[in-house]
């Protein structure tokens, strides 16, 4: 059996997990949300938007939690590993905000609904 000591309950890696870990429950949530949204009103445009407002959202804060575990970084390759998955990571909110402010665009014109 596994015991956690009050010491390492303080470690900046175990935060940086579980600050990695509610960004993921968040995107699962927001999905569920989303899908939900579906069934019921049968709205594509808004459970898309549910949907990339859930990503962004967990994307923040898996970014912070990457940012917590820079504090650990020792060798170039540690380094160089945490820019690509920043960079990866940067990209992706980007294109999940345009994605959000296209569908809201859309949304404002016309809805569109499942038959």
């Amino acid at each position: 059996m596994y015991l956690v000591s009050i010491s390492n309950l303080f470690t900046v890696s175990i935060w940086a997990s579980i600050i990695d870990f509610l960004g993921a429950l968040l995107i699962v949530a927001y999905m569920l949300f989303a899908l939900v949204g579906l069934l019921r009103t049968k709205d594509i445009s808004r459970a898309r938007i549910v949907v990339t407002d859930g990503i962004i959202a967990g994307l923040n804060f898996k970014l912070a939690g990457t940012l917590l575990r820079t504090i650990g970084l020792q060798s170039w390759h540690q380094i160089l590993m945490f820019l690509a998955i920043l960079m990866i990571r940067t990209i992706l909110k980007k294109f999940f905000s345009w994605e959000q402010a296209r569908l809201q665009q859309i949304n404002n014109e016309t809805p569109v609904t499942v038959n």
